[in-house]
């Protein structure tokens, strides 16, 4: 799927879009790694209505949405309530920006899709000046570690063995040169 990423674009996510996202989140293939899909959802329309600093989009590929991508802020999330769960956020630049992304529709999992969105959503975030980007997925989900793998992710070395269920993988621009 290497052209796939020609054809990706990101619209942000608006409240018409919310009923697609809960039938998405309640999908077995989401839930195994999203959790609950109304606090999910209530999370995503926090976001949406501006009361999160977490930013929403749909993945559209060919002009259909097929996926959901969302970056948030480390620097946000540097603060007491988060540290106490995940002290490795103090470990990390507070300009660092978390990728988090799921595909909707179990059918289009494991044909390069994943991840050619995801290369072409960091390419837009370095557009943007961000230069210090990861992603954490959980260390048992194994196509999503390839996926980031693919795009150009790393696992963060000093950090290993220190996330509890997360590894935290950080984008390499030489890697994804390599791989896509």
């Amino acid at each position: 799927m290497k052209n796939e990423g020609s054809n990706i674009r990101f619209n942000p996510v608006m409240e018409a879009d919310l009923p697609m996202l809960a039938q998405w989140l309640g999908a077995p293939h989401m839930r195994e790694w999203w959790g609950d899909p109304e606090e999910e959802l209530g999370f995503i329309r926090d976001m949406v209505e501006g009361h999160d600093s977490t930013r929403p989009f749909l993945i559209v590929l060919d002009d259909r949405p097929v996926g959901y991508i969302q970056y948030w802020f480390i620097g946000h999330h540097q603060n007491e309530q988060w540290v106490k769960e995940h002290p490795w956020l103090m470990e990390l630049p507070s300009e660092t920006i978390g990728v988090d992304l799921s595909l909707g529709d179990p059918e289009l999992l494991s044909k390069g899709i994943g991840s050619a969105a995801l290369a072409a959503f960091v390419r837009r975030l370095i557009e943007e000046g961000h230069r210090s980007i990861i992603i954490d997925p959980d260390r048992g989900n194994a196509r999503a570690i390839r996926a980031y793998e693919k795009a150009g992710f790393r696992p963060v070395p000093h950090l290993e063995g220190r996330t509890g269920d997360a590894l935290i993988m950080q984008y390499d621009r030489h890697a994804s040169e390599t791989n896509l």
